[in-house]
């Protein structure tokens, strides 16, 4: 009874996506409407039962699932994501054509195998958690199946995700091979094996690393997020850009820290290189963007190295700054995907930046919430991209990777030029052709309040995730 007690949440996510699949199936796709607010309200009590069965360690299943305030705060992190994913779906899914029933159900699969990921505490586990949440990706992206694009964005991203999943599959054969288990917590006390024993361990944790880089799209395993983020219907981009990276990045802090604590020199190299890369390839290969959704691939490339840097430390320190840096990337990158959502002219839809200028002309609330974001994915001070970025980088010079941080400054440097290009346009071009008023009232909403928390307001809410994130993280060590 205590382990159903312990997977609760998950457990009302499941049958939850029983019952919307059948009310979808009996109703048909005019059950849209519905089905998007049952799902938000099934993340809703998946939320609160998850508050209140509290932030203590529990165990469930053999140790092969745990919560406790990591997972916590990460979870919650992943049902925000989900709900403004859905929130900002309404309207462009309607004039698509693609509102169909299935969308709200394959969410609710996907945050269900996200929080499975969360709280995995096996590498069996952990892989069951990752191919439920793929497999549902996997079909969200190639959604749009009357357009090429999106079925060539699900197309590569399958063929890539089956790759990565094969490689990390290897890595845990090899790891189990060498250890003798897949209980992370039994991995951890084998420690770092000696001679062939533990060359093979090394082996195994170099191809786990590289399915998780896949997961996050850490270079080089970044090919498929700039495709998919284009082709992908855009409400389906908003998901794969906050939630399921949150819980990749989540799934790999855990199975780092928790299952390698005597091997942190070594994978810590492997995971500075993939850091160091994504920062550069991120900030350099973004100047050359024309497409907003592409643009904002290679913003989150870029993003995700700057949380491995925090992951790269192996510190409570660095871990407190990566989860203050997802919680803050999912804020910043819903805001501006709802901005994105916005841009609408008579012909419909536009992803060109051209297109944004003299939007403060046209449309100042709009230009004003997207100069906002822009300044916080930026790093300016006062906003909550520059708090972000400060914790990785107190971690990472306290833990003396002077270097790194020299890169990571550098690097968020040169990515404010694409940033701040865009508040150029908007505020100082002529405007080309005028955008539309907004007449979707969730990408007003999920504008705005992403807006108000990225800006000075923040500083009210800052010291309270600040204190969450650092319980989070001591509960891993």
């Amino acid at each position: 009874m205590s382990d159903v007690l312990t997977v609760l949440p998950e457990l009302i996510l499941a049958v939850g996506a029983m019952g919307l699949l059948m009310i979808g199936v009996f109703s048909g796709d005019k059950s849209y409407g519905l089905l998007k607010w049952l799902a938000s309200g099934l993340f809703a009590v998946a939320f609160l039962v998850m508050i209140g069965s509290g932030a203590e360690q529990k165990l469930a299943f053999g140790g092969m699932f745990v919560t406790d305030a990591f997972a916590l705060f990460m979870k919650s992190v992943v049902l925000t994501g989900a709900v403004f994913a859905l929130g900002l779906s309404g309207q462009f899914m309607r004039e698509r054509g693609i509102a169909r029933f299935e969308y709200p159900v394959l969410v609710v699969l996907a945050v269900l195998g996200m929080m499975m990921m969360v709280s995995a505490n096996d590498m069996l586990a952990l892989y069951i958690g990752l191919e439920l949440q793929s497999l549902a990706l996997y079909v969200l992206a190639a959604f749009n199946r009357d357009k090429l694009r999106s079925t060539e964005a699900g197309l590569k991203y399958f063929v890539l995700g089956a790759l990565s999943s094969g490689m990390m599959l290897y890595g845990i054969s090899l790891i189990y091979g060498f250890t003798g288990s897949t209980s992370f917590a039994e991995i951890a006390a084998y420690g770092i094996g000696s001679g062939t024993n533990g060359l093979g361990l090394l082996f195994g944790l170099v191809f786990l690393i590289s399915g998780f880089a896949f997961k996050v799209s850490a270079v080089p395993f970044h090919m498929w997020a700039p495709d998919v983020y284009e082709g992908a219907p855009t409400p389906i981009t908003v998901f794969f850009g906050t939630a399921p990276k949150v819980a990749a990045m989540a799934l790999f802090v855990r199975a780092l820290i928790v299952s390698f604590p005597d091997l942190t020199q070594q994978w810590q190299q492997v995971v500075v290189f993939l850091s160091v890369a994504s920062m550069i390839l991120g900030a350099f290969a973004g100047l050359m963007q024309t497409n907003i959704k592409r643009l904002m691939a290679y913003s989150s490339i870029a993003h995700m190295g700057f949380a491995l840097a925090g992951l790269a430390t192996g510190t409570v320190d660095g871990v407190q700054g990566v989860l203050v840096y997802m919680a803050i990337y999912m804020l910043m990158t819903a805001g501006t995907f709802a901005v994105i959502l916005g841009m609408r002219r008579k012909d419909g839809l536009t992803e060109d930046i051209s297109d944004l200028a003299g939007l403060a002309k046209t449309r100042p609330a709009l230009a004003a919430i997207m100069a906002t974001l822009m300044f916080s994915l930026a790093g300016i001070p006062l906003l909550a991209g520059f708090f972000a970025k400060l914790y990785v980088f107190m971690a990472v010079v306290e833990a003396g990777m002077y270097w790194l941080a020299v890169v990571g400054f550098v690097t968020s440097t040169v990515a404010a030029v694409y940033y701040l290009r865009i508040v150029k346009l908007m505020y100082f071009d002529e405007p080309n052709e005028n955008i539309e008023p907004l007449k979707d009232r969730g990408i007003a909403y999920v504008g705005f309040v992403t807006a108000a928390l990225n800006s000075p307001l923040h500083l009210l809410l800052i010291w309270p995730l600040t204190l969450a994130a650092g319980l989070a993280a001591q509960s891993l060590f």
